[in-house]
């Protein structure tokens, strides 16, 4: 079996309602989960890209975690309104939808490097 083009893992964590970190399954995980799956066999997609119900990502605050990999990158404050954009623009075209992303300097808590690109040839 060759392996996926895309693997998407969305958030179905659950925790207590009173937890101040919320969890992405009241935050509607479940239905952009199924819904992403949906458009995927729709658009003939099985067997190609796969969908996923992951644990915590510890991206919860933020709303709706998914993240796609083999690029890596993480979406935040995902709804059900964003699926039909990220399965056109990501999942079909591998075009990441900058709008949703989560940078990674916030997933680690680290600042990006300085880019040196931008001082070369300035001395």
């Amino acid at each position: 079996m060759l392996p996926f083009e895309r693997h998407v893992f969305v958030c179905t964590n659950r925790r207590a309602p009173e937890d101040p970190k919320g969890c992405c399954a009241a935050k509607g995980s479940e239905e952009i989960r199924d819904r992403l799956k949906a458009r995927i066999a729709e658009l003939g997609l099985r067997g190609r890209i796969r969908i996923n119900a992951a644990g915590c990502l510890d991206q919860c605050a933020r709303g709706v975690t998914v993240v796609v990999y083999p690029e890596g990158v993480w979406y935040g404050g995902v709804k059900v309104s964003d699926v039909d954009e990220l399965v056109e623009r990501h999942l079909r075209r591998g075009q990441p939808v900058a709008r949703l992303e989560i940078p990674a300097h916030e997933l680690t808590g680290k600042e990006p490097p300085p880019d040196l690109g931008n001082d070369l040839g300035k001395e």
